[in-house]
């Protein structure tokens, strides 16, 4: 294996405290904690221990990585000359505050075998690598897989997992057409397994508290939502870095494009920065809008809309792809009287946030919590009058934590860091979001439980979604007919 301060392998946080004297470690190490669904700790046995697969180790696959407790030495070095630079960053230090989810990774697969083999290397020969998921998913042994891959993979891979009886943690968005997120339903719902999709924005203390002052009726009646995201750097608009060892020899190319629809001759980019294209993703509409309406869904459980139209184009990114850099799509929900109007762009970074708007007050969700009254509210009328409320100025103003982002780009780091994606508040302790969210489903899969973002979610996110790309590329406007589970034009 080599030595460790030499190879950019990757080592479990307890592995690594003895090269901390310089911080100050606090909270829970007890490698047998893990966390309850409201946060707090819950004993597990050393022989209760999950065994679980990695299918895909690439940007996100090393993120979920370490919400598991394990980085590449790299990150971890670069966190450590972060911190002694700045004592305000305290992304490593979280990273080894972090609880043992009472987990073992038995099994790592990735395509691409630099990948691959950096993967294989966290656990140090403990875990078997594979180019193919499906012989990884013939390990009787593992109990569970996190499915971070290309969306057009999504599905197929999680039908797979779940008839192999494996229990599944999948990335959004959750398949990539209408149809696979039909199947995916019928049969997760049918074997039994406990699945999450990976929206970690439903570990939000803001979203607990934007559904906490709604449920209470604090807004009044809410007849219009708005939604935005605005991002404006080359990362966020999915230019990823096409590493130089990236070819047809490090890279098993047919295996990559899989159940694409439309079969290519080996491109690196393709491969680097599948976004990009409609045959591997979902663009905007899978990518972006799902962060916000899983977000709004788990606050106010809109479900599915009855109708979508959209539009869009690429007006700024002339790099070859076939999604959209600006997109908008109207959603109405008649028997609720809403309507949910999203809007974006990948060419400027200016920060919209979403607004939550009733008869008697309004929301404004994205760097902070804020509640303005409504100067005709009824609700609020004496306490205007009385000077008690003043519509000018928030009511309620709770702001989330925004420090540093690791491994993004400013403006993208901005972005994730006001929809509460990557870090929230529990006891006072922060926590990094994935890692809460997969302690959530760890502890469902103890349980026998399913978790916040289930099927049942993860089909809402899918068809909204694919509603909102649909009538992007047909341009027509589309509705959903329960009936045949199947979105229509009329």
């Amino acid at each position: 294996m080599g030595n460790a301060k030499t190879d950019k392998n990757l080592l479990g946080r307890r592995e690594f405290l003895s090269g901390l004297s310089a911080l100050t470690i606090a909270g829970n190490m007890d490698p047998l904690m893990v966390k309850d669904e409201m946060g707090f700790p819950e004993t597990s046995r050393a022989d209760e221990r999950i065994r679980m697969g990695l299918i895909g180790f690439g940007f996100r696959g090393e993120q979920l990585a370490r919400a598991l407790g394990y980085a590449t030495e790299e990150w971890i070095l670069a966190q450590k000359t972060n911190a002694e630079k700045n004592h305000s960053h305290t992304a490593l230090k979280d990273f080894y505050d972090l609880d043992d989810l009472g987990i073992e990774i038995v099994g790592i697969c990735d395509v691409y075998s630099v990948r691959r083999l950096k993967g294989e290397q966290v656990f140090k020969g403990k875990a078997r690598g594979y180019t193919d998921y499906r012989e990884l998913l013939k390990d009787n042994s593992i109990d569970a897989v996190i499915i971070a891959t290309p969306d057009h993979w999504h599905a197929t891979m999680a039908k797979d997992a779940a008839r192999a009886g494996k229990h599944v943690y999948l990335e959004k968005c959750m398949t990539r057409t209408p149809e696979e997120a039909v199947q995916l339903w019928q049969i997760i719902s049918g074997e039994g397994i406990t699945f999450q999709l990976g929206h970690q924005g439903r570990q939000s203390d803001a979203n607990h508290k934007a559904r906490q002052l709604i449920d209470q009726g604090t807004l009044g009646k809410i007849s219009l939502v708005e939604t935005t995201t605005n991002r404006n750097n080359a990362f966020g608009a999915w230019q990823w870095p096409v590493e130089e060892d990236g070819d047809e020899n490090s890279i098993d190319w047919a295996l990559f494009e899989g159940t694409a629809e439309q079969k290519r001759p080996f491109e690196a980019e393709r491969f680097f920065r599948w976004r990009c294209w409609y045959d591997y993703g979902t663009g905007m509409a899978g990518d972006l809008l799902t962060h916000e309406y899983d977000a709004l869904n788990s606050i106010m459980n809109i479900g599915i809309p009855n109708s979508a139209v959209a539009s869009g184009g690429i007006y700024h990114y002339n790099d070859g792809r076939d999604v959209p850099d600006v997109f908008q799509a109207n959603f109405e929900y008649p028997d609720r009287k809403l309507s949910l109007i999203y809007s974006g762009t990948l060419a400027n970074g200016t920060p919209r946030g979403t607004l939550i708007m009733g008869t008697d007050a309004t929301m404004e969700l994205g760097k902070s919590l804020r509640v303005w009254a409504e100067s005709e509210s009824t609700k609020y009328k004496n306490r205007i009058e009385a000077g008690i409320i003043d519509p000018s100025k928030p009511m309620v103003n709770y702001s989330r934590d925004n420090l540093e982002i690791d491994g993004l780009t400013s403006a993208t780091s901005k972005y994730f860091a006001d929809r509460g994606l990557m870090y929230t508040y529990q006891g006072g302790k922060r926590y990094d979001t994935t890692h809460l969210h997969l302690a959530e489903w760890i502890n469902c899969i103890r349980k026998g439980k399913q978790p916040s973002c289930n099927i049942d979610k993860g089909f809402e996110e899918a068809i909204t979604a694919h509603m909102a790309t649909l009538s992007y590329r047909n341009g027509v406007k589309v509705y959903w007919d329960a009936d045949k589970e199947k979105i229509v034009t009329n």
